[in-house]
């Protein structure tokens, strides 16, 4: 769940090496795409206090606002009246999740073909609870102007997306389980970390790619600092076991009882 005041008092004095974990992460995955942390805040004045904030002058999609830090580098930081709509606003808490927004009226005909389907995708958005936060800020994760973020946010491949999952599962292993809700993909993934503090895969949706600039290869995992530690670990003992990416093609048809006994065999 989304941490308390007494909660962000103590992150807040505990600092990450959030520069070490990006050279890690780039080292293990050869990601192209800048990591950035994100964190909500319950006054605007304290998102205005960070080192080289910029601020918007004009309206914009959340999606445009996390790409000008992974896609420019910028640290950005906004309140709801520079977003587009209640849409984007609710997600991140900016809004509420009221009777109006729920009914999802401006989607019927042109992402569902009826007022219940409509309203059903509305109601499957994991989203921050309203009332708690005036603002958030984007940045580098690197920079440390958000040191914790809230959560961090790491766009790949499928290929490295994979190795990340394999990194988190390596001891303590669970079971995944996301779902797509389609449109508003970005629900599932920043809106379900920060709702309920747990790594959160999506397929970035349309309006993600098309005002983000988000490129049809890439995919978005959503998850807490202690959580990234945690596959950075779980992926460098993989890579002293052999099982690190790139991942190799072996052939289709090659006997593949030599490669199995490499990569599979106990080290």
């Amino acid at each position: 769940m989304i941490a308390g005041p007494e909660d962000a008092m103590q992150q807040s004095a505990e600092t990450v090496d959030l520069a070490g974990l990006v050279a890690d992460l780039n080292n293990l995955l050869r990601l192209k795409t800048t990591v950035i942390g994100m964190k909500l805040f319950a006054r605007a004045e304290d998102m205005e206090a960070i080192p080289k904030i910029r601020r918007p002058n004009a309206v914009h999609t959340t999606d445009q606002i996390v790409s000008m830090a992974s896609r420019l580098g910028w640290t950005v930081g906004i309140t709801g009246d520079d977003l587009v709509g209640a849409q984007c606003r609710a997600v991140i808490g900016l809004a509420p999740q009221d009777e109006k927004w729920l009914a999802g009226e401006n989607y019927v005909g042109v992402w569902h073909g009826t007022a219940e389907d409509a309203r059903k995708r509305q109601e499957a958005l994991d989203v921050v609870p309203f009332g708690r936060y005036q603002a958030l800020a984007v940045s580098p994760l690197a920079s440390g102007r958000l040191n914790p973020p809230d959560i961090c946010l790491v766009y790949a491949t499928p290929g490295q997306m994979i190795i990340l999952i394999n990194g988190l599962q390596y001891t303590g292993y669970k079971k995944f389980e996301w779902g797509v809700v389609g449109e508003t993909a970005c629900a599932d993934s920043w809106g379900r970390a920060l709702k309920s503090g747990e790594p959160s895969l999506s397929l970035p949706c349309y309006a993600e790619r098309r005002y983000g600039g988000v490129p049809d290869e890439e995919m978005l995992m959503a998850l807490k600092p202690h959580h990234l530690a945690k596959a950075i670990e779980g992926m460098t003992a993989l890579a002293k076991n052999g099982l690190r990416y790139p991942i190799p093609p072996y052939g289709i048809q090659s006997d593949v009882r030599a490669g199995m006994g490499v990569s599979y065999a106990k080290k």
